[in-house]
């Protein structure tokens, strides 16, 4: 079998300029998901060329999964001090952020200082620096590679730099329990599903993923006083909250014959979130013996909710549904 050659193509052969060239092609919606499949985020495209105090940000993204700021800084060449001073001034300005730096070629000195900030930094931000890189075989098209030379270190971030184990041993029974059993669900996502993108497992009921939009995200939750288990769709709170809720709402038999079960429907226009809810009494998660089967089942059913959800709330237009359209 004869093989290529793998050729190395200089970024400004393609992208002439930032601004102009390399800036828009980033922002297309399938380069976004090959970005996001690097850092392991599914990202939804916000604005380019975002004002952020006295600077304007190359891209603003949001995460689909947690609806939290991502934003992005892209150079042509290597990294510089005026970038990184930008990057420290767009974290003051956002409280929850995740930011993304991507050049040409990271100096020694800029990859050291993400390094740094990731670690004196709390959870709510976060560095990613990528290098860039463009190949091709033979006549092939050109293909971008992204590759990680800093990021997050999920053991080590924390509030104060304190470890997730160092935090686990002041937890309750059953904070302890929920944070085990998201731990072992991560891990069978990461194993089993090419799809979905399990957070980092924390101490609480719930473990957030994306369908997609930043207008509401699949979660998979546990209840230890009624023994039972749960995914849910939530309808984030925006304006075009109920709106959302309540176009789903009219295609509830189309969406309940697609996914075989019939769910609770929770529009709350009193509260600021809504859901769309199916329960499980059949896994108790105080019970261990029943997590593995329990864990299949919440997989299947939390690609089940993204397949059905997500395309629709994507395409759909908010404006075809008014208040006065609701029925007592």
């Amino acid at each position: 079998m004869k093989l290529g050659r793998l050729q190395k193509v200089e970024l400004r052969d393609v992208w002439k300029t930032e601004a102009q060239h390399f800036t828009p092609w980033l922002a297309g919606e399938e380069n976004l998901a090959l970005l996001g499949d690097t850092i392991g985020l599914d990202l939804e495209l916000e604005a380019v060329e975002k004002d952020v105090g006295p600077f304007r940000a190359d891209i603003l993204c949001k995460d689909t999964g947690t609806n939290a700021w991502v934003l992005i800084e892209n150079q042509v060449e290597r990294t510089d001090h005026t970038h990184l001073g930008q990057l420290l001034t767009y974290a003051a300005g956002l409280n929850t952020v995740t930011i993304v730096w991507i050049a040409k070629r990271f100096t020694d000195e800029h990859r050291a200082a993400l390094d740094w900030l990731n670690e004196i930094t709390g959870d709510e931000i976060s560095f990613f620096g990528l290098e860039i890189e463009l190949w091709r075989i033979g006549d092939s098209p050109i293909a971008p590679k992204f590759n990680a030379v800093s990021k997050p270190n999920e053991w080590t971030k924390g509030k104060g730099g304190t470890s997730t184990v160092t935090q686990s041993e002041k937890l309750t029974p059953v904070k302890q329990l929920q944070l085990e059993y998201w731990k072992q669900f991560r891990e069978y996502v990461l194993e089993n599903s090419s799809v979905m993108r399990p957070q980092k497992p924390a101490a609480c009921h719930w473990m957030n993923f994306s369908c997609g939009t930043s207008k509401a995200f699949p979660a998979a939750l546990l209840n230890t006083q009624a023994g039972l288990m749960s995914v849910c769709l939530q309808i984030n709170n925006t304006d075009d909250r109920l709106a959302v809720f309540n176009l789903l709402y009219q295609e509830q038999p189309i969406i309940e014959s697609e996914l075989g079960e019939v769910l609770e429907w929770q529009g709350k226009p009193d509260k600021k979130n809504s859901h769309i809810v199916l329960r499980n009494s059949d896994f108790d998660p105080n019970d261990k013996r029943c997590w593995p089967t329990a864990h299949e089942w919440m997989l299947e059913k939390l690609e089940a909710f993204r397949k059905v959800f997500g395309e629709r709330i994507k395409n759909m237009d908010v404006g075809d549904w008014q208040p006065e359209d609701v029925e007592d």
